[in-house]
């Protein structure tokens, strides 16, 4: 029997060295070590051997299995270690495309408004997209019964926590935690409970900013966003202030510029009116500074606001807001 063993050792030693793919090695193995092969068959004759040469012949056997198994595993490392270097310097294979990224509409139309109000000399402030009900509304003076805290408007997490409905509550938040003077933008996520379709978005954008100091005026308001509008829209567009309302903010103004589509023509765009309105702006109200400490008395401000996916659909010609978070290459592409 140890003849036997000694001689399947020398065939399976000498057999290895043929064995250059798969194919041949897979035969290798079928031969010594499958549930049939010469070793197995071996292990079979071990009852017919004498009781006194079992031990010795067992282990045998199992030193032969370990050794053929062993030649095995190295010559299948082998040849899949030369399978991927062939593989790896293989220069006939066509090269591949290397995708070239680029910056998102509304981050392009992000960072360019706030390289001009950086330029200023305002600073960036953030917040917390999950607020609280009184800097979302009551620091802001809206009223108890004001519409935009019904839930139709607003995305309630509990009794008075909610996503923010825009980043005016950042202003808050900063006028709370510093004494004037006070010279920011506040850029961020906003959230509202509106129907999706081409025009509105659960989720959309806002850059507000705020400055506050000693002796403020409505003409420093309109000041600095006229020299925002002529540098993000251009020197030869027309615009004008318009009367309105926020909580906020009073006085308060729209401000819309001549459509830069059809150059105040009219359009479909500008509804033939030939204006787009493009931000809200206005004076701080009093009864936002007494909610943060400040003395109205000797503090005035102002505030401005405006969504960054309007201003992104007017600029690149979009007519439909859903496809800035569809994340479809063939439009983000175009960018």
């Amino acid at each position: 029997m140890h003849a036997q063993i000694e001689d399947l050792r020398q065939r399976a030693s000498a057999d290895i060295g043929g064995v250059r793919d798969a194919a041949s090695l897979e035969q290798f193995r079928i031969t010594y070590l499958a549930r049939k092969g010469a070793i197995a068959l071996l292990f079979e004759a071990l009852k017919s051997v004498p009781a006194s040469e079992k031990p010795s012949v067992g282990k045998a056997l199992n030193e032969l299995r370990q050794q053929v198994q062993s030649l095995y595993d190295a010559r299948r490392e082998k040849l899949s270690t030369a399978g991927a270097a062939k593989r790896h310097i293989d220069t006939s294979l066509p090269p591949r495309r290397r995708w070239v990224g680029s910056q998102h509409p509304l981050t392009k139309t992000l960072d360019e408004i706030k390289s001009i109000f950086i330029a200023m000399g305002f600073a960036v402030a953030d917040g917390p997209e999950i607020e609280d009900d009184y800097h979302n509304f009551g620091a802001l003076n809206f009223p108890p019964d004001h519409p935009a805290r019904d839930t139709q408007d607003t995305f309630f997490l509990g009794p008075t926590t909610l996503l923010r409905t825009h980043t005016s509550p950042v202003q808050i938040r900063v006028m709370e935690s510093m004494p004037p003077p006070i010279r920011s933008i506040m850029p961020g996520r906003v959230y509202r409970n509106e129907a999706i379709n081409a025009r509105s978005y659960c989720m959309f954008h806002q850059i507000e900013g705020l400055c506050v100091d000693r002796g403020v005026t409505f003409s420093e308001l309109k000041g600095t966003l006229i020299a925002f509008i002529k540098q993000f829209y251009g020197p030869n567009l027309q615009y004008r202030f318009r009367p309105t309302f926020f909580p906020f903010t009073e006085p308060s103004a729209d401000i819309y510029i001549t459509c830069f589509l059809c150059r105040g023509k009219g359009c479909r765009v500008c509804k033939q009116s030939g204006w787009l309105e493009i931000l809200g702006c206005g004076m701080v109200d009093p009864n936002v500074f007494r909610a943060v400490g400040y003395e109205p008395e000797k503090y005035t401000g102002y505030a401005f606001g405006m969504g960054i996916e309007r201003i992104a659909l007017l600029r690149y010609g979009i007519d439909d807001i859903r496809l800035f978070f569809e994340n479809d290459v063939r439009f983000l592409e175009q960018f």
